[in-house]
């Protein structure tokens, strides 16, 4: 039996069992903690630092010293400036690894927990095991209040079992899939064609939802690997940003609604119900946005939405419209308006999502 705790080797070269992907835009004061945080997976790893047009610090700098100092693990590519779903548009194009994960510069991985997730992957390619997503927690890290909140999926998936959609249970409002929790088989990603849209906020949402029909087979492990930092002014998922950025969010929005039409272009039930629900919950986050901004520019932008939304498929359209989320997303008033913000808030408060 293969020794795991050493590099693969297949023809003489290292196999890389993973790709991790950084994008980095003027990240120079925090940068250097998460990619020292991936160090730990060692030559098992490749670490791709996208230095996504950096101009104000010396993010660019300090990516080409990890690039000298880490040869076998890390590469620089130096690009202009694309955003978020450009860099890991790059980064998928240079991945060599098996598999592939996106860590933000601003968060980190545990790096006991990042050993064995590494372990269980190796693992796999020694069985010959085809595993095409896995999924371990992520913990919020507020630097705000210095508290955390893990987010886990014990209730919901079964545990360090190979399975699939029909097995998968009932996901709570605050258990969705998200970029933070998930690490894709690579070829996944190139068999949907999945290309995220340039200078687009939001498309960790596109990341989660257009591979998910691709998705066969899933792992889980309860392990609490991927550390959210969130609480700084700047974050996109900042309320303030949110609103300003609010026609990116229905690009996103948009996409989603484009990608699939459900329930019928996917054939598993259990997959189209949690793709609806979630895609439910983006609609009623960029509803939410708009109500709060409370501009009658945004209200007419509510309205177009739901308008086009409808007009373009009627079908899912009257699915989201009239669930949970889509019922709260159109309140009827301002008075109720004012309801949905307040449980927005709320919402905010409990489950501490920005």
């Amino acid at each position: 039996m293969r020794n795991l705790n050493v590099p693969i080797l297949e023809g003489g070269v290292i196999l890389k069992i993973i790709s991790f992907v950084v994008p980095c835009y003027n990240s120079a004061a925090y940068m250097r903690k998460c990619i020292d945080s991936l160090l730990v997976a060692g030559t098992d790893a490749e670490i791709i630092i996208i230095d996504d047009g950096s101009v104000s610090d010396d993010t660019a700098v300090i990516a080409d010293e990890y690039e000298k100092n880490y040869p076998h693990i890390c590469r620089t590519v130096h690009q202009e400036n694309g955003g978020h779903g450009e860099a890991v548009n790059t980064g998928l194009r240079y991945a060599m690894g098996l598999y592939y994960k996106v860590v933000d510069s601003d968060d980190w991985l545990d790096c006991d927990s990042l050993l064995l997730v590494i372990k269980k992957l190796k693992a796999f390619h020694a069985a010959n095991i085809c595993v095409d997503m896995m999924i371990c927690n992520y913990v919020y890290e507020h630097v705000l209040d210095n508290t955390s909140k893990t987010i886990s999926y014990t209730n919901v998936l079964p545990v360090n079992c190979i399975f699939g959609w029909k097995d998968v249970g009932h996901f709570r409002i605050d258990q969705n899939l998200l970029m933070h929790s998930v690490i894709y088989r690579t070829q996944v990603l190139r068999d949907c064609g999945l290309v995220l849209p340039k200078h687009t906020f939001y498309v960790d949402n596109l990341f989660v939802y257009v591979p998910l029909p691709y998705v066969k087979t899933m792992y889980y492990m309860d392990l609490d690997l991927y550390r959210y930092y969130i609480g700084r002014e700047d974050q996109s998922v900042n309320e303030r940003v949110m609103i300003g950025r609010i026609d990116q969010q229905i690009r996103v929005n948009n996409l989603m609604i484009d990608a699939y039409n459900l329930p019928e272009d996917v054939k598993n039930r259990s997959l189209a119900h949690y793709m609806m629900k979630y895609l439910a919950m983006i609609s009623l986050v960029t509803s939410v946005m708009l109500i709060i901004s409370g501009t009658d520019e945004d209200r007419v932008k509510r309205c177009s939405f739901w308008n086009d939304f409808k007009k373009g498929n009627p079908k899912m359209y009257h699915h989201i419209r009239y669930s949970i989320q889509g019922i709260a997303s159109n309140p009827p008033g301002k008075w109720a308006e004012s309801v949905v913000i307040w449980g927005y808030h709320i919402a905010q408060r409990i489950f501490k999502f920005n």
